[in-house]
């Protein structure tokens, strides 16, 4: 009888370790995303405080700051020089906040919060680095077609781009784009309009959280051709 109850507790207990550890680690990855220079707060969500003896940040598997709640001292001792000078603790919440933040501080932050109650949140941040407005080019082609006459060839480029759209729009209306990942390239979208195009066109480019806009002046860059480059 003793063996058959031992053996029922040590079930219970396993099935409470079990739901805690997918309590724990099962939570989903809060995804930040910030422009460089930007400061961003990574929330606890927790309005109790007290209820936990220390709080612990980590950037990877390196700890960055530690907060405890009951002395109210905060050590960044551990902390990459890098981040030392920009790492602020709400000490009512123990939320993070990192200031001037440079694309080196992307990755995984990893939240522990440590007494009876154990707490573990994951947010991945992601840092965008600025965009400057397109640049909208016109040239001649080089065959003698009458498109090229009575047409004005137009190109919108940016450079050094990563994970960005690039479109054209005609009006309001979306009339062409490109959208790329790759790290720090050179982008160019064509588009072809008479010179009598009466319609307004503007070239954006935009990633997840920003967007810059080039509108078009027709009567400017779309001359007759002379050889000539011309770029707003």
């Amino acid at each position: 009888m003793f063996l058959k109850l031992l053996k029922t507790v040590s079930y219970a207990c396993i099935l409470i370790f079990l739901w805690h550890l997918i309590g724990v680690f099962g939570d989903e990855v809060k995804i930040v995303s910030v422009m460089e220079g930007d400061s961003v707060t990574l929330h606890t969500d927790v309005t109790q405080i007290q209820k936990y003896t220390e709080i612990r940040w980590m950037f990877g598997d390196k700890v960055i700051t530690r907060f405890n709640v009951t002395t109210q001292q905060i050590s960044n001792s551990d902390s990459p020089e890098s981040l030392k000078d920009r790492l602020k603790l709400d000490h009512q919440t123990g939320s993070l906040t990192i200031t001037n933040i440079r694309t080196t501080d992307s990755g995984r932050y990893i939240l522990e919060m440590y007494e009876k109650i154990y707490l573990m949140k994951t947010f991945e941040v992601t840092i965008y680095a600025p965009l400057s407005p397109p640049v909208i080019t016109s040239y001649c082609p080089s065959s003698s077609s009458s498109s090229s006459v009575y047409g004005c060839a137009l190109l919108c480029s940016v450079f050094n781009v990563s994970d960005v759209t690039l479109s054209w729009y005609k009006g309001n209306s979306l009339f062409s784009s490109i959208s790329v990942s790759d790290l720090s390239i050179s982008l160019s979208l064509p588009l072809e309009v008479k010179h009598q195009d009466k319609n307004s066109y503007s070239c954006v480019i935009n990633n997840p959280i920003r967007n810059q806009t080039t509108h078009l002046d027709i009567t400017q860059l779309c001359q007759p051709c002379s050889g000539k480059v011309v770029l707003i």
